[in-house]
Order: structure tokens, then sequence, then C-alpha cells
């Protein structure tokens, strides 16, 4: 089936490369703009308290208002607010107000807004959209900004903008900042290495074009695919798919081009040699390409709509880039020929494989020595991952210098860190009766009691069936410690003490933040597991064998425990860092599980084939080594380099998930697939390859060849459908 999706795309390479551009420039023409989102509450289902929180409030208090931002005011030298502070504030305000800006209703102060120790003053602005992060708004945020410099000219006072919209505002334009950084990063990255791996500049540039067209394609799928199916992207999947893309978009070219290199080598002609190398690779692509897909697909599963969203959307880039592998970069290099390789004469040279032939020979004559030193190392680093912290506070990773965040850490100078955002406790009767003041008052004494935070008094629906109370947690809202208490004491006091014939509801910032870690939880039990099994799935087929796929995925889960460990020492016990991204574990199991499958399959295939072709297991994994490494290293070099362009991004979460991937996918390549699957393979013998034909040599329809020791290390994967 490859070889003949080979011969067609290369009899016919313009037709194939114009219907490329013809729907790159119609998805990008017809397609909807991907939209974002940083509003986790829309992501969790509809069961969960804190999101029935949300829709009682809408509708027993639907002319209630939130202050889509705050403007926090103190004097410049730091001290109390004088009464001619106070003036000058009153005059900014209205003259904030004169202003009538887009979707903004009203920007308001009084008596109350001044804190406590006199030090820090408040300036509620409230929108005529309930959607903080509403474009216009956002946008009215930043006018508003400018012009609070200006009314503040000649006074002691000083301001800065926070809350919601004002942190969506520096969210975007921090990502755009770290998008075009990362694009920039991630091409030079790509041109460099591929220019000292093939000593070409054509070569260097035209995987790049390459897969900026698949971008457009797949973006434009992705896009497309959100806006039918309802579903959104997180505010970070931009950044994410172009490590995707143009990461594993240059494996698999990598892939081909050297099993393409190595047929010019014996003398092929450039579009036979190029239609039977896709005929060769292809399956490899396609199988790991397919365990990847697998594996994102998995968080279907998720109750995290955050998730839910991601998945499909990279499982469609991944999709796209095993289509543009197979048909689109066959058709290109097709057409230039040897030309490709240009000025370089080395590829037409037999390569070296000292290092990877001692590798070789070393695992060959010590492979139980091998697999524990390979295998302990992999379980020491793994001890890192029982400290891991999840962190659900997504302000906390942007950079500490955004006028939202240093405008926060002022408030506090003041007010308790839960002021502009309370956690809401709701009573509602049952059958619609109406509530009654004294049981009110009551349970509100009793809320106060448990001392978790400063409880307002009750505002009552227009109906009187539902009340509303505000408690000002001390805690920063989306602390570790505030989700605590909203989790466990706060709905525990607030649901004990609800009055006869009542049930009491607990939401706001905090409480969807519980209920988030509560579904994230459960996804980890259930996503991991079926992706888990699926891949063994294709394994199993891919290697015709029932054993291999069982310590092929042990090894790669004992590879994500040692990921994710060496992460958590990283951020969280040197840099200091309180927590880890929340879906950290989900992002590295499936990329370092998928992704590392990618590697052991190349190296598990070749294994397998030295093995059919009568050599002993010592013979298997020396050869395998020597021919299987170079491809292996230049590929995970490429990948992690992608990834790790993520750690130049100013948001801290980028930065951990950059380095965890990027690490990871080292660690697959270098120590798993060059080391530890090689060393196991030795030890089981041909029983790893049961029930298999095992003690039959290559069969009819195979490749025959032996390959001399000179031979390029992509050579024919038989048996397997595989190359390496």
């Amino acid at each position: 089936m490859f070889g003949g999706i080979g011969r067609l795309a290369v009899r016919r390479p313009w037709l194939t490369i114009l219907a490329w551009i013809i729907a790159a420039v119609a998805l990008g023409l017809l397609a909807p703009q991907l939209k974002a989102t940083t509003d986790q509450a829309e992501f969790l289902p509809p069961h969960y308290e804190s999101v029935q929180v949300s829709r009682l409030q809408e509708k027993a208090f639907p002319q209630q208002e939130t202050p889509a931002a705050v403007a926090v005011f103190q004097r410049s030298d730091g001290g109390k607010l004088t009464a001619a502070d106070k003036t000058d504030l009153g005059k900014v305000v209205a003259g904030l107000q004169d202003r009538k800006l887009d979707r903004i209703k009203s920007v308001e102060t009084n008596p109350q807004s001044v804190s406590p120790n006199g030090r820090i003053a408040l300036a509620s602005i409230f929108a005529t959209v309930k959607d903080p992060y509403d474009v216009k708004v956002s946008e009215s945020v930043k006018e508003i900004r400018t012009d609070v410099k200006e009314l503040l000219a000649g006074t002691e006072l000083k301001a800065g903008i926070t809350g919601a919209a004002a942190t969506a505002l520096d969210s975007q334009e921090s990502a755009g900042d770290t998008d075009a950084m990362i694009m920039q990063a991630t091409l030079i990255l790509i041109i460099v290495l591929l220019l000292i791996i093939f000593r070409s500049p054509l070569i260097a540039i035209l995987p790049v074009l390459i897969i900026a067209l698949t971008f457009m394609v797949a973006t434009g799928l992705i896009s497309t695919a959100a806006e039918l199916g309802g579903l959104q992207a997180d505010s970070s999947i931009t950044a994410i798919l172009i490590v995707v893309l143009f990461g594993v978009g240059t494996d698999y070219i990598l892939f081909l081009l050297f099993r393409y290199r190595e047929l010019l080598r014996e003398g092929h002609d450039p579009k036979p040699a190029m239609s039977e190398a896709v005929g060769r690779v292809g399956e490899t692509i396609a199988s790991a390409a397919g365990a990847v897909i697998v594996a994102f697909l998995a968080l279907l599963l998720s109750s995290l709509g955050m998730l839910r969203a991601m998945g499909p959307a990279l499982a469609i880039s991944v999709a796209v880039t095993l289509a543009a592998a197979l048909t689109l970069v066959p058709a290109v290099f097709s057409l230039l020929g040897r030309k490709a390789f240009w000025p370089s004469k080395s590829w037409r040279k037999q390569p070296g494989h000292g290092l990877a032939g001692r590798v070789g020979a070393l695992t060959a004559r010590r492979p139980g020595v091998v697999a524990a030193v390979s295998g302990g190392l992999l379980a020491v680093l793994a001890v890192g991952a029982f400290s891991f912290n999840p962190a659900f506070d997504s302000e906390s990773s942007l950079p500490k210098d955004l006028e939202s965040v240093r405008a926060g850490e002022d408030l506090q100078r003041g007010f308790a860190a839960g002021q502009t955002d309370p956690t809401w406790v709701l009573v509602e009767a049952e059958n619609g009766a109406r509530l009654k003041q004294a049981d009110l008052d009551a349970y509100r004494q009793r809320l106060t009691a448990a001392k978790l935070g400063q409880v307002t008094p009750a505002t009552i629906s227009p109906k009187g069936d539902v009340a509303q109370f505000g408690v000002v947690l001390r805690e920063k809202p989306a602390g570790d410690r505030a989700i605590e208490l909203v989790s466990g004491p706060l709905r525990d006091a607030a649901h004990h003490a609800a009055p006869d014939g009542t049930r009491a509801l607990v939401g706001g910032t905090s409480a969807v933040l519980a209920d988030i870690q509560h579904a994230t939880n459960r996804d980890y039990s259930l996503v991991f597991p079926v992706a888990g099994i699926a891949i063994m799935v294709i394994l199993g087929l891919l290697l015709r064998s029932v054993v291999a796929p069982w310590y092929l995925m042990l090894a790669v889960g004992l590879g994500f425990g040692a990921t994710l460990g060496s992460t958590v020492w990283l951020f969280q016990d040197i840099r200091g860092e309180q927590g880890l991204l929340f879906t950290l574990p989900v992002i590295v199991y499936l990329f370092v599980v998928a992704i590392g499958t990618d590697y052991n399959i190349l190296m598990a295939a070749r294994l397998r084939e030295e093995t059919r072709r009568g050599r002993s297991p010592a013979e298997a994994v020396r050869e395998a080594i020597t021919r299987t490494a170079s491809t292996v290293g230049a590929a995970a070099f490429i990948l992690a380099g992608t990834f790790g362009v993520l750690l130049l991004a100013k948001n801290s979460m980028l930065q951990q998930m950059g380095f965890a991937v990027a690490f990871g996918i080292l660690l697959t390549a270098f120590v798993m697939a060059l080391l530890l699957v090689p060393a196991v393979t030795t030890l089981l013998g041909r029983r790893a390859w049961w029930p298999g034909n095992r003690n039959t040599p290559v069969g009819e329809g195979e490749d025959h060849r032996d390959p001399s020791p000179e031979e390029p290390h992509e050579t024919v994967n038989a048996g397997a459908g595989s190359a390496t």
C-alpha cells in the first residue's frame, strides 16, 4: 500500500504539490480563526458543584455584576493615602467614566474601597458583557491603562490594572510574543541541525517549507473542526502546535530521507528510489504516527474540556503531517533528485559507526550490566515524581513584570488576597420556597465561626428562594491553600450548616480549581491506561509479538517517571517554584510514551530483523545499535530541540512543558532505545518475538540482503515492514 502511495506521488509530483498548495490557501482564507480561552470554568462537566453555582447565579441574580477589572491605587512613596490623594482618586475615576469606552459600563469607587491600613484604594471596572475575556473588553482595558497614566500626571498616586480582563489581556499579549519567538527559534534550530546532518542548504530549507505548508493546512482543519464541533482550544495550543508539527514532521521527513539516501548510494535512480523509500519506511512512519494519534485521541475520554479540545487538535496535526510525509515530501524530492544533496558529496560515502559500534559491542557483551545501569538511572530519576505538586494558578506562570501581576501583588498590601474574587456560597430553598432572614443570619454566623474568611451579608434573589454569601479568603484564590480550604473545610461547613429544607453550594475561582483538580485525578486513572493499551496493540501488530510490547511499554513507563521526576527536581526543588502545571503528567505521558514508542519501534524492529537473519541475540543487538544509532540520535536531537525551544518562553508553565518533553525524548532515545531495550531484548533472546516465527529465517517477499559492515544505518527492516 505504501509503495503505491509513493509511486503515485512520484509519478504526479506537480499535481501533488498543487493539491497541497490549494488546500493550504483555501483553508487559510475560508477557515475560521482559531479561538483561545483561559476560562477554566468552561472546561468542567455540568455535574460539578462549581458549575452548578455558576448556573444558579445566572438564574437567580441575572443583574449581578462582577468587575471585569480592578484599578489598584497607591501613593508613589508607599505611604498612607491623604485626603488630597482621595480627591485625586475621585477625579481619576470620574475622568475614566467620562471616556465612555467600548463595552465598559462604569468605573466605580466608594469609601469601602480603601484598605483598612489606608495604603491601597480600589476602583472597580464593570463591563457591559459578562465575559471578561471578550476582545473588546480587553482592548478597552488597554486604553484604560493609558488613560490612567495621563489622569494621574501631577498627583502623588500611581496605579495598575488587574483582574480577569487585565490578566486575559496580558496573557494574550505575552502569548503572542511567545508564539513568534518559538516559531523563529524552531525554524532556526531545524535549519541548522539539518544543515549539519546533510550539509545541503536545500535539505535544510525544504523540510521547513514543507512543514510550514502542512502547518497552514493543519491549523485550518483544526479551527474548522473546533467551530463545527463547538470545541475550544487552550490559550497555549498555538505554541504546542508549532513544536508538534515542526518536531514530529521533521522526524518523519528524516526517516524518509535517510532511506532515500541509502537507495541512491546503492545506485537506484531518484524516482524509483523515492518510491521504494516510501514503500519501505511507510509502515514505520504510519505506525509511529498512529501511536501518537491514538495517544492524543485518548484525551477525548478526559472530563476536562481543555484536554478534550487539545486531543483532537493535536491528532489532526499529526495526521496531516503523516499525509505530507507520504505524499508531499516524495513529490518534492523526486523532482530534485540527487540535486537535493548539492553541494555536498558526503551522501555518496558510507558512514562510520565508531561510537555506535562500541556501544553495540558493550551491550552485546554485558547486556545485564547495561540493563541494570540504564534502568537504574531511570528509576533514580523517577523518585522525584513522588514529590510532584500540581499547580492550578495560571496567573503564577505569567512573567512577574506584567502589570496585572504587579497590581495583584500591590492589592494584597492592603486587602485580603480574595478581596476582588470571593468564594460564593449559595443557599437554595427546596421547591421554590422563600428563605427566612433569621435562618440566613444564623447560617452566616455558623460560616463565620468556621474562621475560614470574612463572610459578607446575604444577598437574596428577587424570588426570595436563593441567597448568596461571599467568603473573602485570606489566601490567593488560585493558590494551593485556598483550593484546599474550599474543597475541604469550607464546603464541609457550608453543606453541614445549611438550614433545613435548603441546599448549599460553593463556587467561585477556588471551587472551580478544586473541581478541576478532582477531574484531573480522575482523568489520570482513565486516559493513561487507555492510551497505553492502544499503543501496545499497535506495537503488537507491527512487531508480530505478544512479549515485546510489554517490556517496551514498561520501559517507556519508567521513562515517564524519570521525566516527571527530573522536572520536579529542576523546577520545584532547584528553582523553588510552588508547583508544576497540573496537566503536565498527561502531556508528558502522551508525548513521551507516544513519541518514545517511535524510537523503540525503530530499535525493536531492527532487532527483530537481525534475529530473523539468523544472527545470535548478541550479534543482533550489536548490529541493531550500530545501524540505528545515527537515525535515532539525529531524530531525537531535532525533536527534543523543537520542544526545548519552549524554555525560551516567559511563561513558566511553557518552560516546564518544554523541558519535560525535550528531556523525556532524550532519555527515550539515548537511554531506552539505544541501551535498555536492546539489553533486555538480548537477555530474552528469541523469546522476545513470541509467537512470531522466531526460528524462521527471512521469507519470501522480504529482503534477503545481509548488509555488509559498511552498509549505512538506514537498512531494510525486513519482516517488520519498518526501516531504520
